[in-house]
């Protein structure tokens, strides 16, 4: 089968295609002939180096297709069932990926593959975000950075869904158009507007009491400033590159506030907790609330240029590799 093989950590140019065997998947393993794969910043992060991986590596954690293969044991999915996964392992950018059983989902009739593997990392990530690690009520105003993004996009749409108010940020005018399209009911220009100041001008001083940031270094001041007494601070991305260290008397000369660092797998630890996530999603996707916009895809050959695309902030919504 083709893959997306790195033997090194880089740039773009690290990927390469490859002829590698088919796996055959292990006890309690699903193979699933891919039909769509999910592109995510996280898969950036890996290839870089900055989140480690053991080399040589494949890459991707997001993908949804046909089941091929069942695993001795596996009760959950069925031969020719769709099967969606966003938890790993690590080697989605592929014709076949095995994946655990019960770290993968059935999306229901009228979610295809491609909305699958175009919503289900990025949507799941927002349904902890907004529903766990803060819950969002009506009412609320909150900030989100990168709305224009994959997850943004969806956070957006989500949150005015459960009635806040959306201060979004974007990097382009193009984006800010495309945020306010999503239901944002203010963008301001990260690049060229003091984001503290706008932020309070909107709340009228008070802050936010919840700021979703995954831009990171470039964001990072302008979020501190923008939070309410006591507000808390998602970190969860690091675009523009990794956030500074923080000494912790800084959060109480803003005012209280809490600042936190979440990643999925630790709101996704058992199989209900996954099957909560999507399922909320997948209903939320249904009831044509939160839309999944596959902005633009790829051949699976074309990881490099997809890559670029990301990191040089050329993409809206959803990315797909096509195998």
């Amino acid at each position: 089968m083709r893959a997306i093989r790195i033997e090194a950590v880089g740039g773009p140019e690290v990927l390469q295609l490859v002829e590698v065997p088919k796996p055959e998947p292990k006890a309690g393993e699903i193979l699933v002939r891919n039909q769509a794969i999910g592109l995510n910043f996280i898969d950036t992060y890996h290839r870089s180096g900055l989140y480690p991986l053991r080399l040589p590596s494949g890459l991707g954690m997001e993908g949804a297709g046909i089941v091929e293969a069942v695993g001795e044991g596996v009760t959950r999915f069925s031969v020719g069932d769709l099967a969606a996964y966003a938890s790993g392992p690590i080697g989605a950018y592929a014709e076949f990926h095995a994946v655990n059983a019960e770290r993968a989902v059935k999306p229901p009739a009228g979610i295809d593959a491609r909305v699958a593997a175009g919503a289900l990392l990025k949507g799941m990530t927002a349904e902890f975000l907004l529903r766990r690690c803060h819950e969002v009520k009506a009412g609320e105003t909150i900030l989100v950075h990168a709305a224009a993004g994959g997850v943004g996009s969806i956070l957006v749409q989500w949150a005015k869904a459960l009635g806040a108010t959306v201060i979004a940020t974007a990097g382009s005018p193009e984006k800010a158009d495309r945020a306010k399209a999503l239901g944002a009911d203010h963008v301001i220009l990260y690049r060229d507007a003091d984001v503290a100041a706008e932020v309070r001008r909107i709340t009228g001083g008070k802050g936010v009491p919840v700021a979703y940031d995954s831009v990171g270094a470039a964001t990072f001041e302008g979020t501190l400033g923008s939070l309410a007494k006591r507000g808390l601070f998602v970190s969860f991305g690091n675009a523009s590159g990794p956030p500074p260290a923080l000494a912790p008397a800084r959060l109480m000369l803003a005012g209280s506030v809490f600042l936190t660092r979440p990643t999925m797998g630790d709101y996704l630890l058992t199989t209900a907790e996954l099957d909560a996530s999507a399922a909320a999603l997948f209903s939320v996707i249904g009831s044509g609330k939160v839309k999944i916009d596959i902005g633009q895809t790829f051949p699976l050959a074309d990881a490099r240029l997809a890559h670029e695309a990301m990191e040089g902030r050329d993409t809206v919504g959803a990315s797909l590799l096509i195998p």
